[in-house]
This record gives structure tokens, sequence and C-alpha cells, in this order.
């Protein structure tokens, strides 16, 4: 059973586990299916948050049940109520769960010297957050450290995803450079020199990871991201290859001069890569794509979502966590001071 079928992860897995063989239940609020679905996966209409509608879904059992919105340790408890009729579970989390060696993590990286300075590669034994209700972050580590508890009673594989992109993603950051492109900016400001490195996660990984898992039960946490960690700056050279334009970047040495000016959604201080070889000790697992494959889909997708409508009505979600992203009165201005 898949909860959250119809989301940016939740298509993929659906299609990559019936593909392996299994009788897929297909869970979301919509009860509704992806056009590319096998016909004998089965859908079911149920609210997450709603414990008797999860609770009537899941119904005699299953062997492997999939969480793709389990956000917080509420979540936790409510998939142990279904253990005894849960095989094992395969949640998805996030590497927004670690935190530095100082204490420091995503949510301290706002604060004078707060931008945690993780190893590179970043591996799954690194400290985490302390669990509370303050965050998205803590929330997540919180979810976490309930489930790998009751690993006897439900065993599960956390899988700590990094930027994830796809089509249906709600916070594509692909979208900062799509946009700029289809609104003809041919200059760009890019802080840290251009070397940021935020690890993206393609949808088609994680649902391979779901998949192999599904197989594997265990209670485990493993990282969830693609075999290449590319800059920001390869990444926005890399949309306009696919647009077909060319763009000056403007690359600066230290941090964005101002909140609206140069700071994408990428645009961290010091690298945040993550180590994928507990995933291929664990399960076996081999990467099915790279960024750069499914880039022209996700492309594509942004350009029709975004057709006709203000980014702001066609990702609501990223204007909620990022802020005015396209202030280019200010960026203007900002590169005018320059060419002086």
């Amino acid at each position: 059973m898949v909860i959250g079928a119809t989301g940016q992860i939740g298509r993929a897995a659906v299609t990559a586990l019936a593909g392996d063989g299994w009788e897929v239940t297909a869970v979301s609020r919509g009860g509704g299916r992806d056009e590319g679905w096998p016909a004998e996966v089965r859908t079911a209409r149920a609210d997450r948050s709603d414990d008797t509608a999860l609770a009537a879904a899941v119904g005699d059992g299953c062997d492997v049940l999939v969480d793709m919105v389990a956000y917080g340790p509420e979540h936790a408890r409510q998939l142990t109520a279904l253990a005894d009729r849960v095989g094992s579970a395969v949640v998805v989390s996030s590497i927004s769960v670690y935190e530095d060696d100082k204490g420091r993590n995503f949510d301290t990286q706002g604060e004078p010297d707060g931008f945690p300075e993780y190893p590179v590669p970043l591996t799954e034994g690194q400290r985490t957050v302390t669990p509370s209700e303050a965050s998205y972050s803590t929330r997540k580590a919180g979810l976490e450290r309930e489930l790998l508890a009751s690993g006897e009673q439900l065993p599960t594989t956390l899988l700590r995803a990094g930027a994830i992109h796809g089509p249906y993603c709600q916070t594509p950051r692909e979208l900062y450079f799509v946009k700029r492109n289809l609104d003809g900016r041919t200059r760009r400001v890019l802080p840290f020199g251009g070397r940021s490195r935020f690890h993206p996660a393609s949808v088609h990984n994680i649902a391979e990871l779901i998949r192999l898992a599904a197989a594997r039960p265990g209670s485990r946490a493993l990282n969830a991201v693609d075999p290449d960690a590319p800059t920001v700056a390869e990444i926005a050279a890399a949309i306009d290859a696919v647009m077909g334009v060319e763009t000056e970047t403007v690359l600066l040495d230290g941090p964005p001069p101002s909140p609206t000016v140069g700071d994408t959604p990428w645009s961290v201080p010091i690298p945040v890569v993550c180590d994928m070889a507990a995933a291929e000790r664990e399960l076996g697992y081999r990467a099915v794509v790279r960024y750069a494959d499914r880039l022209p889909e996700t492309v594509a997708w942004i350009e029709e979502r975004l057709a006709g409508r203000d980014w702001r009505e066609a990702y609501p979600k990223m204007f909620q966590t990022y802020g005015d992203l396209f202030d280019y009165a200010a960026e203007d201005a900002y590169l005018d001071t320059l060419g002086a």
C-alpha cells in the first residue's frame, strides 16, 4: 500500500512496485490514479491524518506500507498502531534531519556563522537534530526516532531524500532558472562562486530505493540522492542547454548581496553532498538515472505549469518557502552598480 500515491514520488513508486510484481493499492486524498500506472493498480481514498480512514484503507493488512507523507511523531505512532496488520514499512524522510558536530543545521543557517559544516560526503552516521515541534526538520527527526525505536514491532526503512526533482514537484528548485529564461533574463548572479552543491534526488531513484527496500525489510535510515551532485552553475548551464538559451553568469565570491539578488534555492556556502554506500551495501542499490537524464522532463513540466499563470499561483509552496525569487528590479539595480 502506497500512501500519498498521487504525489511526485508516489507516482513513480507505484509504477516501480507494480513493475516488480507487487499488488499495489494507491492511497491518496482524492483517490485518483496516474495514467501511466498499470490497470491492475487499485486505488483508495483516504486522508492519512484521519486514523480511522487510514486503518480502513489498510483493511486486513498489507505486506509493505510505503508512506510518502509521514511528517511528525504522531504519524509514526499512527503507523505503529497498524503494525499487527503491516509486514514492514518504507517511509520518506529528509536530509534536513542532519546537523553538524557543532549543533548547526538547516534551521540555524540564517544565523551568523549558522550554516552547518557537514562532512563530504555526508553519511547516515552523522548526528541528527533533537526532535521537537519547532520545525520541519525537528519533526522529521521525531518521526524517524519513533519508527526506528519500534523496529521489532514494525521494521521500517527511512529514506532521507535530498533536493527532490521531477514532474509534479511542488517546490522545484529548477524553477529559479526556468522562469528567468522564459522571462528573457540574459544575466544572472550566483554567489559563492557558483560552486554551491545541494545534492539532488530524482523521483525515479527514490522509487528504485523504495522498490528494493520493499523486498528487503529492515530497520534502517538511508540517504536517498542521485549519483552526482552538480554545482549550481552546472545546473544553470544544463537548464540553459535544455531550453536553448545563452546566459551570462556573474559570479560572486561571497554570499548573496541581498535576499532577493542571487539567493537561489541551491545557494549554500558549504557543500551538502551525501554518500550512498549504505544503500548500495544493504539494498544492492544502483541509481537508475542521473540528474541530467531527467532534466528535460522537469523543465517541460515547469514550463507547462507556468503557462499563462503567475508563478506564485502555480507554485504557492515555492513562494512560501523562498519568498520573492524574481525581484528583477533589485537585481538590475545591483548589476548597474557592478557596471559603474
